[in-house]
């Protein structure tokens, strides 16, 4: 039952879903699609129940957004800000099940609001926010049945990480910390009820479809996770982690930091002391794992709802409350558009130049955006120029062309923008455009994008063909695939085929 204060709580947990998906709405439509949202929309027009780097619920509802809002930029972030607002309702919810009231709510909700790290991560579309909204519920969940003891909390919590395991694989990292956590406190006495053991015969029985389709496909997870671990994660010191999740929420930092000390060593907390436990855990482990910085990312909600509630007892005076939140608020409206492209490219490198912030890309060099930013731009200039390559062909030619394309950003562009310009299927050997790629490359003509500027043509395919051309290149300033070339492919050689299937037929075992 619901009282009437809970329905003014409600009311007032809206406002700040509001203003989240208020904010989103600003940022939807500027610069352009982001990489992995091309590969995502991909993925949704071929549907399984795995793919080479994501589970498959992404792809479930890239099928959705599609069919019912269609594929521009606007519709396809529709599902991700919405999960944002998810995230800032569940987050209030988590205050009131803790004992917060409205000013706990509103420090807590605000000030993740405006933390640069969730601004930034909740209006793609990509796996991150859908996780970080299933790792807040489940915190929700876990709270509510140690207040409720109803199993139906327990039961939707099965739910809930199962499809959270069918998001991303980091869920399962938060579901064992959590048990390990509720191990380490009083509250162990839930994990022997029978609605627990019913709860996690849920989550399994729902993510058993993708560890079926893992082992059909010789577990591509693990070498995903050895090649992410080769080209990115061994290179992650844990101290830049460290540092990282000490700036990632800027201000903010104050909220969250003081709710993890609150749950601590506050004695009035031993009830919910397993948040903090599920924090560290998570944290350590990710350390040792050399993990990226967003991994975590959905460990801190829990936090911010455990920090409003103790700025909420400690500060009792009206005056004060206001004044801290200020000082936890406003200072992050300078990095907003950081974060959240809701003003014109000219403003927000502006931005960047007036707090001083040259980003370092994976390149290791300082640019004038930061690499998610620059891998908004260019995709639709490629699509268009290898639309006009392919037309430059005579109708007889095309017939007898193929085009392929070195990684799954590019790939990813050519197959979303060549649906309007009647492009054949783009075939790729990177990440899961291997799954449908087709079994030979033996076209007489073939539209190739070179993501290393025409090194991967002079260097390696031109023994293989007859002759080449460069037919022209990325010249978008703000793409970080500037310089990326499109060559036309005259008479491959039949070698060119033997490598080619020989290397699929490699990846497909990966």
């Amino acid at each position: 039952m619901i009282t009437d204060s809970g329905k003014n709580l409600n009311r007032f947990i809206l406002l700040f879903v509001l203003l989240k998906v208020g904010l989103n709405l600003l940022a939807m439509s500027h610069f352009g699609f982001q990489r992995d949202e091309l590969l995502h929309l991909a993925l949704g027009d071929h549907l399984d129940w795995g793919f080479k780097e994501v589970p498959p619920f992404i792809a479930l509802l890239a099928r959705i957004s599609t069919t019912i809002f269609g594929e521009s930029i606007f519709a396809t972030r529709i599902f991700s800000t919405l999960a944002g607002g998810l995230i800032i309702w569940f987050t209030g919810k988590t205050v009131e099940a803790i004992g917060g009231k409205k000013f706990a709510v509103a420090l807590a909700c605000l000030t993740l609001i405006l933390s640069p790290a969730f601004a930034a991560s909740d209006y793609l579309f990509q796996p991150v926010v859908f996780d970080q909204l299933w790792w807040v519920i489940t915190a929700y969940l876990v709270i509510k049945y140690l207040n409720t003891s109803q199993p139906k909390h327990m039961y939707l919590l099965g739910v809930v990480i199962g499809i959270g395991l069918l998001t991303k694989y980091t869920m399962a990292f938060f579901a064992i910390a959590m048990i390990l956590s509720l191990l380490l406190t009083r509250q162990r006495r839930i994990l022997w009820s029978k609605p627990v053991a019913i709860a996690a015969l849920i989550s399994i029985v729902i993510f058993l479809p993708n560890i079926f389709w893992q082992f059909r496909h010789h577990l591509p997870l693990f070498t995903h996770m050895k090649n992410l671990r080769e080209q990115q994660l061994n290179y992650i010191k844990p101290s830049d982690f460290i540092k990282q999740q000490l700036l990632i929420n800027g201000i903010a930092l104050f909220t969250w930091l003081g709710g993890l000390l609150f749950l601590l060593f506050s004695p009035g907390q031993n009830k919910y002391r397993f948040i903090a436990f599920t924090f560290l855990l998570v944290f350590i482990f990710l350390l040792e794992m050399n993990g990226k910085d967003y991994y975590i990312f959905g460990a801190y909600p829990m936090l911010f709802a455990a920090g409003g509630y103790f700025f909420e007892q400690w500060l009792k005076n009206k005056a004060m409350r206001v004044l801290v939140l200020a000082v936890l608020t406003l200072p992050n409206l300078v990095l907003l558009p950081l974060a959240l492209p809701f003003l014109p490219i000219d403003q927000t490198i502006a931005a960047f130049k007036f707090v001083h912030l040259a980003p370092t890309w994976e390149d290791q060099k300082q640019h004038p955006l930061s690499q998610d930013y620059a891998d908004m731009f260019g995709w639709d200039e490629l699509g268009e120029k290898v639309a006009r390559a392919y037309k430059s062909l005579t109708p007889e030619q095309q017939k007898h062309a193929q085009i392929f394309a070195d990684n799954y950003g590019d790939a990813g562009a050519v197959y979303h923008y060549g649906k309007a310009y009647g492009l054949p299927e783009v075939a790729s050997l990177n990440s899961s455009f291997t799954l449908w790629a087709p079994d030979s490359l033996n076209a007489h003509y073939i539209i190739y994008v070179d993501d290393d500027g025409g090194g991967n043509v002079t260097g390696r395919l031109a023994p293989y063909v007859e002759r080449f051309i460069k037919l022209d290149e990325i010249k978008s300033p703000y793409a970080r695939e500037k310089g990326t070339a499109i060559f036309l492919l005259i008479n491959p050689k039949p070698a060119l085929n033997m490598i080619y299937q020989k290397e699929l037929a490699k990846k497909r075992l990966e």
